[in-house]
């Protein structure tokens, strides 16, 4: 692979554009230099550069394995005419499908998994909930503070006269439901704003005692009506299940599978990038 300027390793810093990029990874007498893991790093965004870089890393070895066992197999002409893929992801689509067992979870496996579970099948909660939006941007103090003691005073009055709720969304709200009064419909969890949301499902019925805030401003809150979830049936999630179960199985005996191939294929360099990203 021809060098590319500009890109850094954390070994040696930048390397030279005349030359070879330096390389500490190694699968088999397959090398994997620091190029290569500079292009891979686009694909691995991550909390820092050590760990994106490592993250390139293992998908690099993994896909080494893979390409070195294929040629071992003789597959590496066994390209699937019109497939749409390129040669590389063609061929590894080949391996796996011969070599990783993709046992598909029965009834009993996804019955199982379902009575272990149940308290993640069911239908979402919601609340039925208007509000007047009463808006003031986030690094605006001055304006934050009118608008939290505007949603205090509204709140005092609609205490004593509940009916004037969509006048005031009329009047008062930035958010487009002010056409319908204020009514934003039924809501469930994690529809709306995250820190609007934590706050809205732990409310009473009726008119809220205080302004709720959010990233947009503060805001008076109607819970109207609230239905907490139900237990969803078996026959109405099994598809789910299954699908989920499949999965975990393929990760798993995909895991297996590279397991066996590092041992026949000596992975060198990895630790010394993986251990560096723990260190930053």
């Amino acid at each position: 692979m021809d060098p590319q300027p500009g890109k850094r390793s954390s070994h040696s810093g930048a390397y030279p554009v005349d030359g070879p990029a330096p390389c500490h990874l190694w699968v088999g007498n397959t090398a994997i230099n620091e190029g290569d893991i500079a292009q891979e790093m686009q694909y691995h965004r991550a909390a820092s550069p050590h760990k994106s870089r490592a993250e390139a890393a293992r998908a690099l070895v993994v896909r080494a394995l893979l390409a070195l066992e294929a040629e071992r197999l003789g597959l590496m002409s066994a390209k699937r005419e019109g497939d749409g893929q390129t040669l590389d992801d063609s061929i590894i689509g080949l391996l796996l499908e011969r070599e990783v067992d993709c046992r598909l979870p029965d009834e009993a496996d996804c019955l199982r998994y379902f009575q272990q579970n149940q308290e993640r099948f069911r239908s979402p909660d919601r609340m039925r909930v208007r509000h007047v939006l009463l808006a003031a941007p986030p690094d605006d103090v001055a304006a934050r503070l009118g608008a939290r003691e505007q949603g205090e005073h509204l709140i005092s009055e609609l205490k004593r006269q509940p009916a004037l709720f969509a006048d005031f969304a009329h009047r008062y709200s930035s958010c487009p439901s002010a056409s319908e009064g204020g009514d934003l419909g039924w809501l469930e969890r994690g529809q709306t704003t995250p820190e609007f949301d934590r706050q809205v499902f732990r409310l009473r019925m009726g008119l809220a005692d205080f302004p709720v805030e959010s990233r947009w401003g503060y805001h008076v809150v109607s819970v109207d009506a609230a239905e907490c979830g139900v237990a969803l049936p078996f026959e109405s999630v099994r598809e789910r299940i299954s699908d989920y179960l499949e999965l975990q199985l393929r990760q798993r005996e995909l895991q297996r599978y590279l397991l066996v191939l590092q041992e026949r294929y000596e992975v060198r360099g990895l630790a010394d990038i993986e251990a560096h990203a723990g260190q930053s």
